[in-house]
């Protein structure tokens, strides 16, 4: 083991690791290498795409450009851990049922980018989506699709948090 190998410690999708990391591995190389989650993606390598959307502490963050290191003492969740008993987030429910996605290469982190963005408002517009989305990219043309899977998925989150 190089001398430049870092130990770092935080909760991944609910329980807690520890990982001795590369310094200059970033969150999609150590979470595939060492967990074998293949949800983030990397694909532009600039932060430009979404594919690589991972939350941190219930922010959305750029797997690609972020340091594993940094994820010391942090939160982080995949969207791996969205259905861990089999039953499917609303938000993935929303995507198929309006479908939000052809490939499905960039759905890993549009369905993340949701989640964070039904957190913050339970209820968003078309414009309110559109800008929280922007930083995500569908090279399939999905988005008025994805736009839709975002209102039904505000109203299954609704509906599951009243029933």
């Amino acid at each position: 083991m190089s001398s430049s190998v870092r130990t770092i410690n935080f909760t991944l999708n609910g329980r807690s690791v520890s990982v001795n990391v590369q310094p200059h591995h970033n969150v999609v190389e150590m979470l595939q290498a060492q967990f074998a989650l293949f949800g983030a993606r990397e694909s532009c390598g600039q932060g430009l795409c979404g594919c690589c959307t991972v939350l941190v502490d219930g922010r959305p963050l750029s797997g690609c450009l972020y340091l594993a290191v940094f994820l010391d003492g942090t939160e982080v969740v995949t969207v791996e851990s969205l259905a861990p008993t089999g039953k499917l987030d609303p938000v993935q429910q929303a995507f198929i049922e309006c479908g939000a996605f052809q490939c499905g290469y960039c759905t890993p982190g549009f369905v993340l980018m949701t989640k964070a963005l039904l957190e913050q408002t339970s209820d968003p517009d078309d414009e309110q989506i559109r800008d929280h989305l922007s930083g995500n990219l569908c090279r399939c043309g999905a988005y008025p699709e994805i736009v839709n899977a975002v209102k039904l998925a505000a109203r299954k989150s609704k509906a599951g948090s009243t029933g």
